[in-house]
């Protein structure tokens, strides 16, 4: 994915050596389809959420993805962990994407910190 042209960083540095990419809006859509598929309940909606959003977004140093899919990522990593790290995800685009509908202020305000 090239970089957004409303987007600072792409990329945030994880303790563990890997990294959390920042998303195009097709690669959320393609892991909310298959989170579809995984979920057999409306309950598991979120966690598969999270797992297919990993799958895309967590990778190496180099670049690689760190799991080919959401259901491999719901077989190595435990909850907390998917919980944990979707929500640091969440954070990073929060920053590095503040919301159109913010004032300038806002935004650069938001940049800053």
């Amino acid at each position: 994915m090239s970089a957004s042209i409303l987007a600072g960083r792409d990329r945030m540095d994880l303790d563990n050596g890997m990294q959390l990419r920042l998303l195009s809006a097709l690669e959320v859509l393609q892991a909310r389809r298959e989170a579809e598929e995984l979920a057999q309940e409306e309950r598991e909606r979120p966690l598969c959420s999270n797992a297919c959003l990993l799958s895309r977004a967590l990778e190496t140093q180099e670049g690689e993805p760190v799991f080919s899919s959401g259901r491999e990522v719901l077989s190595g990593l435990r909850v907390e962990e998917i919980a944990a790290l979707a929500g640091t995800w969440s954070r990073f685009n929060r920053e590095e994407n503040p919301s159109l509908t913010m004032g300038q202020e806002q935004v650069e305000e938001v940049k800053k910190n």
